[in-house]
């Protein structure tokens, strides 16, 4: 780490709400993905409650319009919108993108996926990597002039301490030729939404667009874990050093994600990887937190940029996508 590490009175026990008091979202204008449940409803209650009009992206409209509702009589703000978008469909993404109109000033790629059974998109690609980071990456791009238009904006990768499950594997990133492994896949989307935030808030810091990645901790039993139960029945390559681990409600793993989102504290600071509500330290062996080497590498961040385009050029969806 060649930089001053981020640090701020806040720590993993910290919600939510604390990180927000104080601070006045009025004029701002916000985008949740999977805002409907878990850490990303608590995600945009947060920005509602001050006073930003917030779009929920959700693949289920009737889940999303209730919480909506909800959220609206819970902070008074009626600015809380509803639109669909499923990650891993491309056609999907790029209606969304494309519908969107005017200024940007907050994306909060929360949606997700992890360990499902082997699945693939339409295109073939494995259904981890293209909900978790390419649906992601083709939302972001196709929302860039929307983002430089807001002046100040900024776009939050919610990643995991899976990422330290391992790095990709540019030679088959889809599992086309070695056998598919759900936690390695989990890992491998999760090190690529560190590496966005690091090649894109490079490309992109000069338009006013600052870009971070972060772990949210763990929360037991959200819609993430729906595959594999609870959290604790995760297996033992997947379980952090019990001394380490920070164990969290929904609150409280939202309360990172709107530090990046909304603080003040953070003002200027881009493509880091936080946890706990501070900068991550270098991960130490041994210990399940921290950031690895690898995600944030500034050539495989180059590279996966680069992977991630043609990736989306061949499919022949057009995202609005900028080089």
């Amino acid at each position: 780490m060649n930089h001053t590490r981020v640090t701020t009175p806040f720590g993993a026990q910290s919600t939510a709400a604390e990180i927000i008091a104080g601070v006045d979202l009025s004029g701002a204008r916000a985008i949740v993905t999977g805002g409907a449940s878990g850490i990303g409803l608590e995600t945009a209650r947060a920005l509602a409650g001050a006073g930003a009009e917030v779009t929920i992206a959700v693949r289920d409209l009737e889940v999303g319009e209730r919480a909506a509702r909800d959220l609206a009589d819970l902070t008074g703000n009626k600015q809380i919108l509803v639109a669909p978008l499923d990650l891993a469909d491309q056609a999907s993404v790029a209606a969304f993108a494309g519908g969107w109109d005017g200024p940007l000033h907050i994306l909060v790629n929360n949606a997700g996926i992890m360990a499902p059974p082997l699945a693939r998109t339409a295109q073939g690609w494995e259904m981890q990597f293209a909900t978790n980071h390419l649906g992601h990456f083709a939302l972001a791009t196709g929302l860039h002039d929307a983002l430089a238009a807001a002046g100040s904006a900024r776009v939050v990768s919610v990643s995991s301490v899976g990422h330290l499950n391992g790095d990709l594997d540019f030679d088959d990133i889809h599992f086309e030729w070695r056998c598919y492994d759900r936690w390695t896949a989990y890992g491998q989307s999760k090190t690529a939404n560190v590496l966005f935030a690091v090649e894109a808030d490079r490309r992109w810091a000069a338009d006013g667009i600052r870009v971070n990645a972060l772990n949210p901790g763990r929360i037991p039993a959200t819609n993430l874990s729906r595959h594999i139960g609870d959290l604790a029945n995760a297996p033992a390559s997947f379980e952090p050093d019990s001394t380490a681990v920070s164990w969290k409600n929904a609150e409280q793993g939202a309360a990172t994600s709107v530090l990046l989102a909304a603080s003040p504290l953070v003002d200027g600071v881009g493509g880091r990887y936080f946890e706990d509500c501070v900068e991550a330290e270098p991960h130490q062996p041994g210990i399940r937190r921290g950031v690895a080497d690898y995600a944030l590498d500034p050539e495989a961040a180059v590279l996966l940029w680069q992977v991630s385009l043609d990736t989306l050029f061949e499919a022949a969806v057009p995202t609005g996508a900028v080089g």
